[in-house]
This record gives C-alpha cells, sequence and structure tokens, in this order.
C-alpha cells in the first residue's frame, strides 16, 4: 500500500482571520490519560460527474482556513501544563497541516470490504500523530485522489481537543464551508456556536463527599488468567458485519426472551448490538470460564450533568459505561444478559457519577486498565455520514486503521444500520463471524 500513494504536496493551513493569541486550559476529561491519541477518521467519495481536481483541492484548504477561524484550538497545540495537572492549548495560529495525494493503483471498490490488514490504509493518512503533547499538528486532512476518479479523506484529530460528537460538527462545518465554495460566512445554515467552557467539566474546588471507587468498575483491574493482552492482540485480522434494520430487530427480540426471569425490558438498538458483539468476541476467543471481562463504551453526559452543557460545547463530554461479567456467563446466559448489563451501566450515569469520574480522573489519574477489556465505540450516530465537502455523500465511512477496538459505523443509505469493524486474531476470526452471524 505504501508504494501506491504518493504525495504531491503537504502544507500548513492558518486560519484565514485573525485569532485569538491565548493558551486555553483543557478540563479534566480532556485531560484523561488514555485519550492522548489521535482520532482518525476516513471517508469515500465517488464524485459524479468527475470533479476538477485542481479546484476541489484549493476548494478544500480555503475551507479549512475558513473552519479555523471560529475552531482556532485546532490550528494550536496541545501540551501539558506547568502544573503538570492537566493538559492546555497553546493557541497562536501554528495550523493545520493538508496533504494532497495520488494513489494510482487504489480504486473506490477497494472500500466494500473489511481492509486486508489492520493498517492496509494507513497511507491515506500518511502523516500520523504518534506522540499528542510534543508539538504535533493538532488537525491533519489528507485527499488523496483514486485510479478511479474517487477521493479519499483522511482526518486526524487530536482526541484530547473533542470528542468524537465535537468532532462531527468541525467537519460537518468545514465540509458546509466546502461545498458553499466562497459564500460568506453569514450564508451558511445557522450552526450552534463553538463553545469552549472547558471549566464547566472540571471538579469543584470544595469536595462535598469522597469518591468510592467501587462505584466505578471502568477504572478497577480484573485479574489477568489468560495472558489477555497478547491473547487479544496478536495476529489482528480485521471484520466488517453489517446488521440492517431487520437483523437488529431480531436481536432485540432474541434480547427480550433471553432476558433474566421477571423482566420485562426494551432494549435499544446498541444494548443488543454491543452486548452480542461482546458475547461474540468472548465465545470465539475462548477465555477462561473464570476470567472476568468488561465491556467499556463512550456515554454522553451534555444532558446528563446539571446545568446541561451549551449546545456547540465540543469538547470531550462523556465518561465510560462498564459492563462487567464472567467470560462463562457471557456465554451461557444469553444475549439478554448482556444486554441488561449494558443497560444498567446506562443508567449509573448521573451526574453525581460524572462528578465522582472528574475526581477520580484529577486527584488520582484514573485510567481505565486493559486486561479483561473491549472497547466499543459508537460512530454510527455521530452524523459523519452527511459530511459533503461538494462531491456528495460519502460511500465509506471509517477509521484508518483496524484494531481490536470495536467501532460501530454508518451504513450508506441506512439510517438505522450499523457496520460492526473489529479486529480479531486470526484463529478466532472463523468462530467469530460465526457466532455474530447466529
Amino acid at each position: 500500500m505504501g508504494s501506491c500513494v504518493r504525495v504531491k504536496e503537504a502544507s500548513m493551513v492558518t486560519p484565514s482571520e485573525t485569532t485569538p493569541s491565548t493558551v486555553l486550559a483543557l478540563s479534566a476529561l480532556d485531560s484523561q490519560l488514555f485519550l492522548r491519541f489521535t482520532i482518525e477518521y476516513l471517508f469515500l467519495y465517488k464524485p459524479s460527474p468527475p470533479v476538477d481536481q485542481d479546484a476541489t483541492t484549493a476548494r478544500l484548504k480555503a475551507a479549512l482556513a475558513q473552519a479555523l477561524v471560529p475552531y482556532y484550538p485546532f490550528a494550536g497545540r496541545v501540551r501539558p501544563r506547568p502544573d503538570c495537572l492537566g493538559l492546555e492549548v497553546a493557541c497562536g495560529a501554528q495550523g493545520a497541516v493538508f496533504i494532497e495525494a495520488f494513489a494510482d493503483s487504489y480504486n473506490a471498490i477497494d472500500f466494500e470490504k473489511a481492509p486486508k490488514t489492520v493498517t492496509h490504509w494507513r497511507t491515506l493518512l500518511s502523516l500520523h500523530v504518534a506522540d499528542v503533547l510534543k508539538g504535533s499538528p493538532t488537525l491533519v486532512v489528507q485527499l488523496t485522489w483514486l485510479s478511479d476518479g474517487a477521493a479519499a479523506i483522511g482526518v486526524g484529530i487530536n482526541h484530547c481537543i473533542c470528542d468524537g460528537i465535537g468532532s462531527a460538527e468541525f467537519l460537518n462545518y468545514f465540509a458546509e464551508l466546502a461545498r458553499e465554495k466562497h459564500a460568506p460566512l453569514n450564508e451558511l445554515a445557522p450552526r450552534p456556536k463553538p463553545i469552549w467552557d472547558r471549566h464547566l467539566l472540571n471538579p469543584p474546588q470544595v469536595k462535598q463527599t469522597r469518591v468510592n471507587p467501587v462505584s466505578h468498575p471502568e477504572f478497577k483491574r480484573v485479574p489477568d488468567l489468560c495472558g489477555f493482552m497478547n491473547r487479544v492482540s496478536t495476529g489482528l485480522k480485521p471484520t466488517s458485519i453489517t446488521f440492517d434494520k431487520r437483523r437488529l430487530g431480531e436481536l432485540k427480540r432474541l434480547a427480550c426472551i433471553t432476558s433474566e426471569p421477571g423482566e420485562s425490558v426494551v432494549y435499544t438498538s446498541f444494548e443488543v448490538l454491543a452486548a452480542h458483539v461482546w458475547r461474540s468476541w468472548a465465545r470465539a476467543l475462548r477465555f477462561p470460564p473464570n476470567q472476568m471481562l468488561k465491556l467499556l463504551f463512550s456515554i454522553n453526559v451534555r444532558k446528563r450533568v446539571k446545568p446541561c452543557l451549551p449546545e456547540g460545547y465540543y469538547g470531550n463530554a462523556f465518561v465510560l459505561g462498564c459492563a462487567e461479567a464472567s467470560a462463562e456467563e457471557l456465554g451461557e446466559r444469553g444475549i439478554g444478559f448482556g444486554s441488561g448489563l449494558v443497560k444498567q451501566a446506562k443508567e449509573r450515569v448521573g451526574k453525581e457519577h460524572v462528578r465522582g469520574v472528574m475526581d477520580l480522573v484529577s486527584e488520582r489519574r484514573a485510567c481505565p486498565d486493559p486486561v479483561g477489556v473491549l472497547i466499543v465505540s459508537q460512530w454510527s450516530r455521530l452524523g459523519l455520514e452527511s459530511v459533503d465537502v461538494g462531491m456528495g455523500k460519502a460511500v465509506h465511512v471509517g477509521p484508518v486503521c483496524c484494531d481490536r477496538y470495536c467501532l460501530f459505523l454508518p451504513v450508506r443509505d441506512e439510517c438505522v444500520g450499523v457496520n460492526v469493524m473489529l479486529a480479531v486474531p486470526t484463529p478466532a476470526v472463523d468462530n467469530y463471524e460465526l457466532f455474530m452471524h447466529l
């Protein structure tokens, strides 16, 4: 793949207007240890009729420069605070990186199934920022023209700056500017003003009660009974399985049938699909029966804190939900059991729970331990499928690299459908796919 992509130009794009030169503090949730990486998105477009490549490149660069005016922290650099108690953004219009490249032996049909390897699409975002705290650009955009006229856009965003919802808001704003070509900003459809206000997710100065770590299983370690990390991280092969509305309905009915006796529960699509993936993965990897396993997933807290966060807040505004069970329980008690655990994990999250997380991550630098953990991230409800930069809706939305973290991705032309992407150890792939299709 590396030999297929050649970079034509890499440049630094700065805001099109003067922006504040300042230092902005990130919140306790932004500064968490496990968020110090780059979110990497990959969009594929099949413009019809074909577009003028030079004009499109110039239009995207101009739109990016415009977008960096209200979102000027994306042109800054993230660094540790001098007191070492968190992170901050030095905003001086340093700029975002824009890359134009060509992939002569690569075309749109290659995206219709799972990539061959976990890094198969790596060079579609050739500047990978491994250390986000050492002066690296906060935002990287790569436009790659494919041999059949399709275009791939890879985007890397420092996760310390924003969460999935925030990054999707930024990308849709950037796309809207690109679609409108050179339209004045005041002629675009109204969007929520980007809100910084990171102090809203810092723990209060005066502690009212001491946080009980037992109530936050997401940070609790479980015993490693099987060499867990080596077991789940070696020889990974990407998988991609789509669930349409009918299949999700079947999972919901099955979850109700296999729920705990006496329960009459209505489950969401996320709850049943997350439980189904968790159970299928656990069964396929054949963990010891008493190995404790955790499913971690993000829960948006914008409306779960009091007062609610303002519309347009694009910082990290989520906490981790945690469902926990032994491998034996997951395998024997059915999808209803797992779905109930996911639902209970969601229901535990209220304003006091969020405050507890803020205390734990700021005072104790609490961080999830990877042993026993499967992480699910829901990209299918972020609005990424609506990112149209003037070449029509994306025909593919997904990650640049596929790994052992499970992603729920949007399905083209299906508002309910979900594509499940997960890299599984090669010896377990056949069983995993079999269990997923049951």
